[in-house]
């Protein structure tokens, strides 16, 4: 077990205690990480959000403002209605397809290339850190183009290109497997199934063994993945909270006040 170091406190990046504190307290930040040996970033659906991705909870747009991303995102309405879930996720796997990498994914690159031992891991489903250039990303609730039967889990591989969604409350049959026959489901964990072991195992040991633990674009109030700060905490590493709503998640925590886009480049940068 790693020595416990001295617990940061609690500093917020972003209140009214002036330019040169603001700026202190970022290179604090930007120190830590060039000290460190270890570092573990966990992005959520903040750091998306910036390429036009929306999150679960903004409102839907168009024909899906009648219906509620929670109950979409279940076994049980897939076994109900599979066709409006599927034509849902593929609604989603479009915008993802159409979408950019952000300033803050290129910037978590960068950051890789001066810390080799980063470890990433996201709670989002798209692909936006592999296209950005990360590689070994941890997929904590799956992966929108990794699908697979519901039955015997082959996986499925999308036919390449854009998929046509003509609006976005269309109801699509989802394709079948071409092995036994059954449907190929979404690659995305629904509430009410367990986590990826694998990923959460690895997880769990880059938030144990990190110096600085940075929390991107997400409140980290939602488990188990909202563990991953606890236990660096516990661990005594530096938590960073990046953020432009901060929530609370403990003593000891720093906060930089922001987006990912706009805070990220900095660290890298600093």
């Amino acid at each position: 077990m790693r020595a416990r170091r001295q617990c940061v406190s609690n500093t917020v990046l972003g209140s009214a205690t002036g330019a040169s504190h603001l700026a202190a307290n970022l290179q604090r930040v930007v120190r830590a990480l060039r000290q460190a040996q270890h570092v573990a970033v966990l992005t959520g659906a903040g750091a998306s959000a910036e390429s036009g991705i929306p999150t679960f909870r903004d409102k839907q747009v168009g024909l899906w403002e009648r219906f509620d991303a929670m109950e979409l995102a279940t076994a049980e309405a897939f076994s109900r209605d599979p066709a409006l879930v599927w034509g849902w996720y593929e609604w989603r796997r479009k915008v993802v397809l159409t979408a950019q990498p952000n300033a803050g994914h290129v910037a978590l690159v960068a950051m890789a290339a001066q810390k080799p031992g980063l470890t990433l891991i996201t709670q989002n489903v798209d692909d936006l850190h592999e296209r950005a250039g990360s590689s070994a990303v941890l997929h904590l609730h799956g992966e929108l183009a990794r699908p697979y039967c519901e039955a015997c889990h082959r996986t499925y591989v999308f036919p390449p290109g854009i998929v046509d969604v003509p609006q976005e409350g269309a109801r699509i049959d989802p394709p079948r497997c071409v092995a036994c026959g059954a449907r190929i489901r979404p690659g995305v964990v629904w509430f009410g199934e367990s986590l990826p072991e694998v990923p959460w195992r690895q997880a769990r040991e880059a938030a144990d063994e990190a110096d600085v633990f940075l929390v991107v674009g997400t409140s980290a109030l939602v488990y188990p993945a909202a563990a991953l700060a606890e236990f660096a905490i516990a661990a005594s590493a530096m938590v960073v909270q990046i953020n432009p709503n901060p929530a609370e998640l403990g003593a000891g925590v720093v906060t930089l006040r922001g987006t990912a886009g706009g805070v990220l480049p900095q660290l890298v940068s600093g």
